[in-house]
């Protein structure tokens, strides 16, 4: 296991070293494409994301912008915002944070243009709209191949490998927290399959339910996650508000090479700072787009704008909560790679021994979260490669074990794999959306021409009638008509005299 995990981790090594550079390129390009739209758009990003959905002509609720955002968010917001962050920092160091949160600001463009891609292309599922890489691939770029080969590489590293990460740091958690009341049960492989077993059931509860339970756990497990965590982040750094500024000149510091650490140097710390990153919050990846084409929405680029807003609340909002408790509890760097376990003790350094059990189901529940959010990036794909149902079922089955496997895999294996995986894949979705960037710039530049006149933006095929292959903004949605957004107007001021 050992030599297989080396020669993973030397391939993953190679390969990102390419990727930061591809990575960095693409980000600067689709920045300068969409003039800065993930920086000047903030404003705009908070507006559009609470907006309504509409119905379905079959009388039924139309996936929410914010429901959306939520099944991606499920994905983004996992373990890798705790264990991930946890290991970028022990073996990179705290310059490792600057990285993340550069690459983040960076990152933010790719998530736009992916996302308002996906909404572009998209096209009518039998529960919802879907939509992804692998189909602005085929109907943007005329590269089927392309969409294909995305598809089933997306398909074994959610579905598999990170499902894989997630159920591995599920059971780090656990043991961690069970080491100080039953030490033996605790590194047993008797708690690693009892673990499965469970995650496993509920998991296949979920998933069985299609992209509507999916999206109806989403939106309330997400937030109330997301918030818990934060809170007791920020009493944390509460707590030790003195020794803040100390913090933030170790990440500065270290960013920049003024400390060495045992990776390599400066190279080291920002090749862990963009790897974890990415891991988080998934910008330019291709996945999140899965999961942002599945909302009704009157005009591509505000499922652009969303899914922007949610590379932020991940890394700069997330991943920065776990750097502090971390960093705070001055950890050693560059020993061998921690992950949960070493965010559980910072906060049981800093609140008692509670915390460590607070965190194992805060975790669990970040992680379960993930799974499910990976498993409909797989699904959706599933149904690009094929309409048989045989096959969904066979994936459905696969994810399962990968579940209850990545229980009682070694750590740093699984990471290594879903480094290399993970690069593989957003090398893929990059090359299409810079090609496909000048489509994305034009929707985004009709999009804004209205908001300027005074306008709620909607969207039609025949406004931009040299755009092809599109399936859906035919003006049939009722969320694309001009009336619906008056009749919304009309509501929310009735509610305001009323108020």
């Amino acid at each position: 296991m050992d030599s297989l995990q080396s020669v993973v981790a030397t391939v993953g090594e190679y390969i990102w070293y390419v990727m930061f550079a591809v990575l960095i390129a693409a980000g600067l390009f689709l920045t300068a494409r969409t003039r800065a739209v993930q920086v000047r758009s903030i404003g705009e990003m908070f507006r559009v994301i609470g907006e309504p959905s509409g119905t379905r002509a079959d009388g039924r609720k139309q996936i929410s912008s914010f429901r959306a955002f939520t099944i991606s968010a499920a994905s983004r917001v996992g373990t890798a915002n705790i264990a991930g962050v946890a290991i970028a920092i022990t073996v990179g160091g705290p310059g490792a944070v600057f990285w993340m949160w550069l690459i983040a600001t960076i990152g933010a463009a790719s998530a736009f243009v992916e996302s308002l891609l996906a909404q572009l292309y998209k096209h009518h599922g039998k529960d919802s709209y879907i939509g992804g890489p692998a189909y602005y691939m085929t109907r943007g770029l005329n590269a089927r191949w392309m969409g294909v080969l995305f598809a089933v590489i997306i398909c074994v590293t959610y579905g598999f490998v990170f499902n894989m990460v997630q159920s591995n740091s599920i059971a780090d958690a656990v043991s961690e927290s069970l080491n100080g009341v039953a030490p033996e049960f605790a590194s047993s492989t008797a708690l690693k399959v009892i673990l499965g077993i469970i995650l496993t059931a509920i998991t296949a509860l979920i998933i069985f339910g299609g992209v509507r339970s999916i999206s109806a756990v989403t939106q309330i497990l997400v937030p109330v996650m997301a918030i818990l965590y934060i809170l007791l982040g920020l009493i944390v750094v509460v707590m030790n508000l003195g020794e803040v500024p100390h913090v933030i000149a170790q990440i500065i510091e270290g960013a920049f090479g003024i400390r060495e650490f045992v990776t390599g140097g400066v190279i080291g710390v920002i090749m862990q700072g963009v790897r974890r990153g990415l891991f988080s919050n998934e910008a330019g990846m291709g996945s999140a787009p899965n999961a942002g084409a599945t909302a009704a929405v009157s005009h591509p680029a505000k499922q652009g704008l969303v899914q922007s807003l949610g590379v932020y609340f991940d890394t700069l909002v997330v991943c920065s909560i776990t750097a502090f408790i971390v960093l705070l509890s001055e950890p050693a760097f560059g020993d061998s790679a921690e992950g949960a376990s070493l965010t559980q003790n910072a906060l049981a350094a800093q609140l008692g021994g509670w915390a460590v059990h607070f965190l194992t189901v805060a975790i669990f529940l970040f992680a379960y979260s993930s799974v499910i959010g990976n498993y409909y990036y797989g699904e959706s794909n599933i149904e690009f490669l094929t309409e048989k149902r045989w096959v969904l079922q066979v994936f459905r089955l696969l994810v399962l074990v990968c579940v209850f496997t990545g229980t009682v895999v070694a750590l740093d294996l699984v990471w290594s794999l879903a480094d290399v995986f993970m690069a593989v894949m957003a090398l893929l979705n990059l090359i299409a959306i810079c090609a496909l960037s000048g489509v994305a710039a034009r929707v985004l530049r009709n999009y804004e021409r209205q908001r300027l006149s005074g306008q709620e933006p909607i969207f039609r095929a025949s406004d931009e009638p040299w755009l092809k292959n599109l399936e859906v903004w035919d003006g049939e949605d009722e969320v694309t008509t001009r009336q619906f957004w008056i009749d919304q107007d009309a509501a929310k001021r009735a509610r305001a005299r009323r108020g």
